[in-house]
């Protein structure tokens, strides 16, 4: 794996975090806040079951240095309602979930806006970016611009959703449940349709705050002759 960007985003995941925004007035349905949880399952709150053998709590800052050590693939989650105008966010916690039925999963910030017209529409298009798709990365992981400002893009074959040219791969999906994740929902979508637009690209990485590309294939040793 070549590193490509290091400190990118300013040692930030990826995820929809907008600490400015206000959490949403409305509650959608399937949401929780922390006022629905029982008090010792507040994200605000130490448990003991958060702390080390040795007694003192975990510091985010750690915690998300340790994790960043897992290197993830980069997608755009978009959706659009109708007769509203498109939204995304960049996510590194895209993940396969099940086979049959089939389904898949994301997480996003409580404080996320872009949450709101996803959650509204019901449904989302996951597009999976390739390794020269950092810049447009970038543009769906800042905040106060509009991100579809001069992206090409279509709406997918099912859902209808935003499927953005140039991804390596595409999962138009419908939502559906939704959970508590302490700051953060998790979201579980059905897969509708999905397909691969370029089965030549390389994936873009995300690896201890900074974009990667693969290495090259490593030619396969000969078999010693015996």
């Amino acid at each position: 794996m070549q590193a490509h960007t290091k400190q990118a985003l300013e040692d930030k995941p990826l995820e929809d975090k907008h600490p400015e925004e206000e959490p949403l007035a409305e509650k959608l349905p399937g949401d929780t806040s922390p006022e629905d949880e029982r008090p010792d399952e507040r994200p605000d709150k130490r448990r003991r079951d958060d702390m080390p053998l040795g007694g003192k709590p975990l510091e985010p800052a750690h915690l998300r240095h340790v994790l960043g050590h897992f290197c993830t693939g980069i997608t755009v989650i978009t959706a659009m309602e109708n007769g509203q105008p498109p939204v995304g966010f960049a996510c590194q916690s895209f993940v396969s979930l099940s086979l049959e039925p089939p389904l898949v999963s994301f997480s996003v910030s409580r404080l996320s806006r872009s949450w709101r017209g996803i959650r509204r529409a019901g449904r989302f298009c996951v597009n999976i970016l390739h390794a020269e798709q950092e810049p447009l990365c970038r543009r769906f992981a800042a905040t106060g611009a509009d991100r579809f400002a001069g992206v090409e893009w279509w709406p997918s074959p099912v859902t209808g959703s935003p499927r953005l040219a140039g991804a390596l791969a595409w999962v138009d999906c419908t939502i559906e449940t939704v959970y508590p994740g302490g700051d953060h929902r998790i979201a579980v979508g059905r897969v509708r349709d999905l397909d691969i637009a370029d089965g030549e690209a390389e994936p873009l990485l995300f690896f201890l705050a900074g974009f990667r590309r693969t290495a090259p294939p490593t030619p396969s040793a000969s078999a010693p002759t015996p």
